[in-house]
């Protein structure tokens, strides 16, 4: 049955002329064309009906339903009820954190996260993640302030980052933490649990009158491996557990109750993101993570089962509905925000985000993990960053110190990547470190390829600060953590105000991603029912700022 003569929109199956449910209320109401018809669908705030009347089919939000008359107004073929994208996604997220949206931005290194982007997302009713990683105490210490100061009741988030080669990194920043009672933090590329993890997470625990445990240090775990996962699903281990407790940074009744919890409250399936990442799909990694959460909820019994939400690939509303549908609790959202104006980028930086597609990434060598070969996902469009980190890897994996690296090759990278004298470089090294972490430097002094190491690590960790602050003159070597994501976000806004950076405001994007996932919602629902429509109704673009 066609619904106009011109549009090849149909009913294929679903109520019928005898169904007992039918139509009533204001015919002229009733859109038959296209423009039409596709308004009424994109009000979500208001019910959908697709009727027949008089043989021709047509979409109207007024009226309502009544059992046949001869009053009725027509047959309904299909019907939908308001959708809000507050309704998109787990309910009990929202309670736990104090958000109107399942909807997180994860965190992104060195501020790229930044106080103005968290804020902004709290203001909103979304949670927020500051990237923490990388920044010494006094600096961190700061943007706390801040963002309390500014969101007194939340929602907040900070990342906690596992620092295996700089461990006294993730104890101060657990110190201040806990000092400044941070109530959730995102703890992101964890190999293994830490007595830092699990120091914030018992201590952040007590008991209620009737029994129950209360969790006041909130845990979303960032990961994308089922043998990681599984730690953070399960209890703190005893073995860290006792360590704490004879160190007194936690009680024996903390002890106690942090057997009776999981290490997380919730965790981000990680899928092929920007920054540390397995490059793995995410239509894997939910379903695999959703059956070890409830095979291990089956195990222990949690008064609250571990949530799980899902980040990477996530760009255009598509993405955010088939993550919803998939049984994620919430979603995270990264490279996105880094091209909104709110981040800790440069305005340079940006630029290059907004004309980037999804084959203008590539792997390089990270610079907290340097020595295990460790990779991150990078732009390499408009960048040389990620084959001079490679051409550093190589030198480090082929020789013992830099002693031992030839002398043309040494002078290559002094002259093309340094651009100065790797003994300098040292020089600013220990420096650097000495108000960082001071082990560091007794360390490497002790041992070559180690003094080799945190040399190179100079270029891998300023190229990112060099793209944050937008260091002039070395814009070939910006280190942009960047995801495929990139390449659907900017296809997705081409044409519309959000193809320009400048227009990019990170809750506007957060809504219309939203928006867009509520209106995939409405259209499944009213296909299930039968409803057959042109394939580029599905397709939601963002006409005007939702801010």
């Amino acid at each position: 049955m066609s619904m106009t003569s011109t549009l090849p929109m149909q009913l294929v199956r679903g109520r019928s002329a005898s169904s007992q449910w039918f139509w009533t209320g204001p015919v002229d109401s009733v859109a038959y064309d296209e423009a039409g018809m596709r308004a009424a669908l994109r009000r979500l705030e208001q019910p959908v009906f697709v009727v027949e009347i008089q043989g021709r089919v047509g979409i109207t939000n007024q009226g309502g339903l009544q059992a046949a008359s001869a009053s009725a107004g027509g047959a309904c073929l299909a019907e939908g009820q308001p959708v809000n994208p507050q309704q998109l996604g787990d309910v009990a997220f929202n309670r736990f954190y104090g958000t109107q949206y399942a909807y997180t931005s994860g965190a992104m290194a060195q501020g790229i996260s930044s106080a103005e982007l968290v804020i902004a997302l709290g203001k909103a009713g979304m949670l927020g993640s500051f990237g923490a990683a990388g920044m010494v105490p006094p600096r961190l210490e700061a943007v706390i302030q801040k963002v309390q100061a500014a969101l007194p009741h939340g929602p907040y988030a900070f990342n906690l980052i596992h620092s295996p080669h700089e461990e006294a990194m993730e104890r101060n920043a657990v110190e201040l933490y806990l000092r400044h009672a941070v109530t959730t933090v995102e703890a992101s590329a964890f190999l293994d649990l830490t007595p830092s993890i699990v120091w914030y997470r018992t201590a952040g625990l007590s008991q209620a009158a009737d029994g129950s445990v209360l969790i006041g240090n909130r845990v979303i775990a960032k990961l994308s491996r089922t043998e990681v996962a599984q730690k953070f699903m399960h209890p703190a281990p005893v073995a860290i557990l006792n360590e704490l407790v004879q160190q007194g940074k936690i009680s024996t009744q903390q002890a106690a109750l942090a057997q009776r919890v999981p290490m997380a409250d919730d965790v981000t399936v990680e899928a092929d993101s920007g920054g540390h990442t397995d490059n793995r799909p995410l239509v894997c990694l939910v379903p695999t993570m959703l059956a070890l959460r409830d095979e291990l909820q089956a195990r222990h019994q949690f008064i609250h089962p571990v949530r799980v939400g899902a980040g990477g690939g996530i760009s255009t509303p598509a993405a955010v509905f088939a993550a919803y549908m998939m049984g994620a609790a919430y979603v995270v959202t990264g490279t996105v925000n880094q091209a909104c104006m709110e981040a800790g980028a440069s305005e340079h930086t940006r630029k290059l985000l907004a004309q980037a597609g999804m084959a203008d990434v590539m792997m390089a060598p990270s610079a907290d993990m340097f020595e295990m070969g460790v990779k991150v996902q990078v732009l390499k469009k408009g960048t040389l960053f990620p084959l001079r980190a490679q051409k550093l890897y190589e030198l480090y994996s082929k020789y013992e110190s830099i002693d031992a690296i030839p002398a043309d090759e040494r002078e290559k990278v002094e002259k093309q990547v340094f651009r100065r004298n790797l003994e300098d470089i040292w020089q600013d090294t220990v420096k650097f470190f000495q108000e960082r972490d001071p082990e560091q430097i007794v360390r490497a002094t002790q041992n070559p390829k180690r003094k080799m190491a945190l040399i190179f690590r100079w270029y891998l960790g300023l190229s990112s600060k060099w793209s944050n602050s937008g260091e002039a003159g070395r814009e070939m070597d910006y280190q942009i953590w960047c995801g495929p994501a990139i390449g659907p976000f900017n296809d997705w806004t081409r044409g519309t105000y959000l193809a320009e950076y400048q227009n990019r405001k990170v809750v506007d994007v957060a809504f219309h991603l939203l928006t867009g996932a509520a209106y995939l919602w409405r259209l499944q629902g009213l296909k299930l029912q039968g409803v057959q429509y042109p394939a580029a109704w599905e397709q939601y673009r963002p006409s005007a700022s939702l801010v």
